[in-house]
């Protein structure tokens, strides 16, 4: 953990408190604990996940500096990254968790309740389900999500969810220039505008990481997203009609 916290403070400025240590050493005992019954991450050591699920949910911070979000939901979060580690950040934080995968979202119910954590509701279910509800719709200042689909699908799962003025946030690794550019189409029409793409290093990790920032400066039509597997099997781009 004093490599956690020293890589924290020198690559983003962040320093931890003690309590905040004590959780993150509970968070990882735990996801030991359950990945060795169920699948939630294929990292199975201690140094993996400072490395690979928290300092790179913390890595998120790039995006605001110091003007967190007051409200985020995270899709797609498995075993609550970068979502609970930015909570463990920020504990006045309202947060959700989205997460279609049941021992996953039994995992995050778990962990938010061995950590005492307030103010986090987590939801098993698709997000383009979501995104359709009326207390989550346009609710949020930040979606966020990691690992989840190309950039052209993601953008459908979480512009939707945040409101006008808000923003979204993809963790995307060396295809995120690519990704961002063929995503274009989408975002104009789902009501974002890409504001910035921003490289991250993480120790030990040699491919590029990229932070892709994108702006909700209009309401999403209501027709998206689209039903479930839909956006997967038929991402919008120039020539899609929305039926």
């Amino acid at each position: 953990m004093d490599k956690l916290r020293q890589d924290a403070k020198s690559l983003f400025g962040i320093q931890l408190q003690n309590w905040q240590i004590t959780a993150l050493e509970t968070y990882t005992k735990e996801l030991l604990e359950w990945s060795g019954k169920f699948n939630l991450t294929a990292i199975r050591d201690e140094n993996g996940i400072h490395t690979k699920h928290f300092l790179d949910s913390f890595s998120c911070i790039q995006a605001w500096k110091n003007k967190p979000p007051t409200s985020l939901i995270d899709i797609g979060t498995g075993a609550g990254f970068p979502g609970i580690p930015l909570k463990i950040l920020y504990p006045r934080l309202q947060l959700t968790l989205v997460e279609s995968v049941g021992k996953k979202a039994d995992f995050c119910r778990h962990i938010v309740e061995r950590l005492n954590l307030t103010e986090v509701e987590v939801i098993h279910a698709r997000a383009e389900d979501v995104g359709h509800l009326k207390n989550h719709r346009e609710s949020y200042e930040l979606a966020i999500a990691r690992a989840v689909a190309r950039l052209p699908v993601l953008v459908e799962y979480l512009l939707p969810l945040v409101k006008v003025g808000g923003y979204i946030l993809a963790q995307k690794g060396d295809t995120g220039p690519a990704e961002a550019h063929s995503a274009e189409f989408a975002i104009n029409l789902l009501g974002g505008h890409i504001r910035q793409l921003l490289p991250i290093t993480l120790p030990g990790v040699v491919e590029e990481r990229y932070l892709i920032v994108i702006d909700k400066i209009a309401t999403t039509p209501p027709g998206y997203p689209r039903k479930a597997g839909i956006p997967t099997k038929d991402p919008l781009k120039r020539k899609a009609i929305l039926n």
